[in-house]
């Protein structure tokens, strides 16, 4: 393993693909989300070097990007249809992967990780880019995040503030349930967002663990 990381923000990735992925992102999305995805992959890319995985050779850094950037599309207007909102957002994301030209095979690869992005246990045995799309989302929530010193966490709020993520996450998932309530099947994490939002004192267990780690709410 690589030492703890100290950099400023990373960069983000400047090909066309990835500037028009963060354009959708940022046109679609709350801010707070939006801000959300971006950190994700920032913080993504550092567990990447931390664990010494070399981009180009055990993971693409572009579909990394891409993965981590779009994977609460299911959360907007366009990415709002019948299923959880994760498998919704692999599929908008897919459409939009592939309407860009991108191949299949890479298609698919991006299409898993942002559907399996809410299952820890699984995630992890599908592949580097899997892996670390959900452990960037998770560091993203404070956990794991040993390989990031304080400076470069600042410097990436800074850019990219918080803004309450995790209760407007909990509001987006839990707002689209409600509408329509195949979203949130049983034993899914939106059905259990929408449990807890139900009931007094109505702040989810995602809203507390978030309060509670490294980087706050």
């Amino acid at each position: 393993m690589k030492e703890e990381i100290t950099t400023g923000v990373p960069p983000l990735p400047d090909t066309p693909l990835a500037r028009r992925a963060l354009a959708l992102v940022r046109g679609t999305e709350s801010t707070a989300t939006a801000h959300h995805s971006v950190r994700s992959a920032l913080f993504a890319r550092l567990r990447a070097d931390h664990q010494g995985a070399e981009p180009g050779r055990d993971y693409d850094p572009e579909l990394l990007f891409l993965a981590c950037v779009l994977h609460d599309i299911g959360l907007t207007e366009a990415g709002d249809r019948h299923q959880r909102f994760e498998v919704d957002g692999a599929d908008t994301a897919a459409e939009f992967l592939t309407a860009q030209g991108v191949p299949a095979a890479d298609v698919d690869t991006v299409w898993e990780a942002i559907a399996l992005h809410t299952t820890p246990g699984v995630a992890e045995r599908r592949g580097a880019l899997c892996a670390l799309t959900h452990q960037g989302i998770g560091m993203d929530f404070g956990w794991g995040t040993e390989c990031v010193d304080d400076a470069t966490g600042a410097a990436i709020h800074a850019a990219y503030p918080r803004l309450s993520m995790a209760t407007t996450l909990t509001d987006e998932i839990v707002g689209q349930a409600r509408r329509r309530p195949e979203k949130a099947p049983p034993f899914s994490l939106p059905a259990q967002l929408v449990r807890e939002r139900s009931v007094p004192p109505h702040r989810t267990r995602m809203e507390a663990m978030a309060d509670a780690a490294r980087w706050g709410n």
